[in-house]
């Protein structure tokens, strides 16, 4: 296998390597392989103060050059090794689609408020009809506010990632609740298929304007809160209220969405999430924009190395799966998967442990 050539000529400068990584990510995305799949493992820098990661809700609730500077911090103080772009990915929590069409968004109770969830505001779907994005509203005028803010600290050292925009029938469930949204299925199909086609043609507009505040544009982005990484567009899509419906309504209305997005996207992943979702698999396997699945057994049940008969038939598929878990799966993933079909999320505790990790599989590929 040819190695990637490093050049000196980053263009950022917490990724001195950045050319040699971006050369196994364009391979990777093609479905090939150079020296070794990609890696993104992580550890503590050493010499540096550990820095926090900002929460959702500080992002929404602290000024915002409060947040920038504790973002750059943070970036600042993790190593990015192998192939890991030096990024984040800013957010509110995963229900900001929904906060964009106006539902109010409340969080977590507690010292680090890591969650937060939209409240449901429709009654009556006409009354709310035609769908639009709050362009006055404040989560949008204060999302947009961070995102330049951050890339104007970022520009030249790290990356804004995308956000966790839970679009498509994620978004309709958010501002109406799972269980009225699923009897609206069955008794208002034809007004189901308006709301979806509206919510729908609004992911690019989204998509496009987050990307221009964060100059996603001038060398690539990772997929949103994954970190891979792509210079084009890219991001990680999902519909986890997929669980909750059938092959019927996935056909109809989630499979049209997810294409959609894909499409206006140069690569994406997938989040794929929990056995319940698993009635889907030949539908949104079949949609030929999904470059890469990441498989997400949900609580309770085994970790995804224990998952390699699914992960052997999505790369049968024709698709690539992100792998992650700790450093002792990555031997059995390893084993068992095609390597230029695949690349590792991981985290290491040191430096020597990160370089070792990456030595291994640099030699088994």
């Amino acid at each position: 296998m040819a190695t990637p050539t490093a050049a000196n000529d980053s263009p950022l400068s917490l990724k001195p390597e950045f050319r040699e990584s971006a050369a196994r990510w364009e391979a990777f995305w093609a479905g090939e392989m150079l020296d070794r799949p990609p890696v993104t493992i992580t550890c503590p820098l050493e010499g540096v103060e550990p820095a926090p990661r900002p929460s959702y809700y500080t992002m929404l609730h602290d000024p915002i050059e409060e947040v920038v500077a504790v973002t750059d911090a943070w970036v600042r103080s993790v190593y990015w090794g192998g192939d890991a772009m030096p990024q984040f990915s800013p957010g509110f929590g995963p229900d900001i689609f929904a906060a964009f069409l106006g539902a109010e968004i409340e969080f977590s109770r507690g010292i680090e408020m890591s969650t937060s969830w939209a409240t449901t505001f429709v009654d009556d779907w006409r009354d709310v009809l035609p769908l639009e994005i709050d362009r006055d509203g404040i989560y949008w005028t204060h999302m947009r506010e961070l995102y330049q803010g951050l890339a104007a600290v970022a520009d030249g050292n790290w990356l804004v990632s995308h956000l966790d925009l839970h679009s498509n029938l994620d978004a309709l469930e958010a501002i109406r609740g799972a269980s009225r949204f699923c009897l609206d299925l069955y008794d208002f199909p034809e007004l189901m298929r308006e709301a979806n086609d509206q919510v729908r043609a609004l992911y690019a507009p989204v998509y496009d304007t987050f990307h221009e505040d964060g100059r996603m544009g001038v060398c690539g982005t990772g997929a949103g809160w994954i970190s891979a990484f792509c210079e084009g567009k890219c991001n990680t899509i999902q519909c986890d209220f997929a669980a909750l419906i059938g092959p019927h309504h996935f056909r109809e209305l989630v499979a049209p969405d997810l294409t959609e997005e894909a499409e206006h996207l140069d690569h994406c992943i997938y989040h794929w999430d929990g056995p319940t979702s698993l009635c889907h698999t030949d539908e949104l396997l079949a949609i030929e924009a999904i470059d890469c699945i990441q498989w997400v057994p949900g609580t309770g049940n085994p970790p995804p190395v224990e998952w390699l008969d699914l992960l052997e038939e999505i790369q049968k598929r024709g698709k690539s799966v992100m792998c992650y878990g700790t450093l002792a799966d990555v031997p059995r993933f390893q084993e068992r998967l095609d390597p230029s079909r695949l690349f590792y999320h991981v985290s290491a505790p040191n430096r020597d442990e990160l370089e070792r990790t990456l030595e291994w599989i640099g030699q088994n590929s």
